[in-house]
């Protein structure tokens, strides 16, 4: 049995267990470790699992392991959190930061009084695909999203909308899906569910997604104020380029544990 030094974080409530393997040992099954971490009864509870290591292109290497163990591509709410972690590590306020969909520019903008940290994104790429469902939209950001433009968050029985995509020949990696209601050309609501997690508080990515749909069908302008469950992201796209993703970076507690 060994002990790992662990840091507990959230992006909007969108929370991860986060373990720096340039200090601790390199983890053998990443996987099985999140499922174990990432168990909120017996574990130490989270979205996801967040391994920074050392990158040979950047500044350092993110991995993220969703709480059912799978890998994803690309986290925009963890990413921050990793660079809060690594700018309070001493690495500074500017960072690249290597993911599984490319290296991730951060910066962050401020401390004080809430700890903010622009991202930059992949440029979206709108996929067509006939997925049976009246006003969704594929959108691949680095990892891929289904975005049901509805009138209420209630139109949706989400969950389930979301398990019967998962088994959809047409997606056979899965895909996050979210609900979103323009509320006004620079205010969007957001229902998040993401693969290997199910229902939850925000994600980065897919606040992306919803928010480039949005300006792309002229509902509304960057930059637009994306409303998830656990709090306020911002999204600022020019319609062609990268986008760019603002949001808190909040750290927890520290902690050792034995596995």
């Amino acid at each position: 049995m060994e002990r790992l030094h662990l840091v507990k974080m959230h992006g909007a409530r969108n929370d991860f267990v986060l373990l720096d393997t340039r200090r601790d040992d390199a983890v053998e099954d990443p996987a099985a470790l999140a499922r174990t971490l990432c168990d909120r009864r017996s574990g130490v509870g989270a979205d996801g699992l967040l391994l920074v290591g050392a990158s040979a292109t950047a500044d350092a290497k993110m991995r993220i392991f969703n709480a059912d163990g799978g890998e994803a591509e690309m986290c925009g709410n963890g990413v921050r959190c990793v660079a809060r972690y690594l700018d309070e590590s001493g690495a500074g306020t500017e960072l690249r930061i290597e993911t599984a969909s490319g290296v991730i520019a951060t910066r962050v903008l401020e401390v004080v009084p809430e700890y903010l940290v622009r991202v930059a994104v992949n440029a979206p790429a709108f996929v067509s695909l006939d997925l049976g469902l009246d006003d969704a939209h594929l959108v691949v950001v680095g990892n891929p999203h289904v975005v049901l433009v509805r009138r209420s968050l209630d139109e949706v029985d989400l969950a389930a909308t979301a398990l019967t995509l998962q088994r959809s020949p047409a997606l056979p990696e899965g895909v996050n899906v979210h609900v979103v209601v323009v509320e006004s050309d620079r205010s969007l609501r957001v229902a998040h569910w993401e693969r290997g997690v199910g229902l939850t508080q925000a994600c980065g990515t897919g606040s992306v997604a919803c928010a480039a749909v949005a300006i792309r069908n002229g509902l509304a302008r960057s930059p637009v104020d994306v409303h998830v469950p656990g709090g306020v992201l911002r999204v600022e796209w020019d319609g062609d380029n990268a986008t760019y993703l603002i949001g808190p970076a909040e750290r927890v507690f520290e902690t050792d544990v034995a596995v």
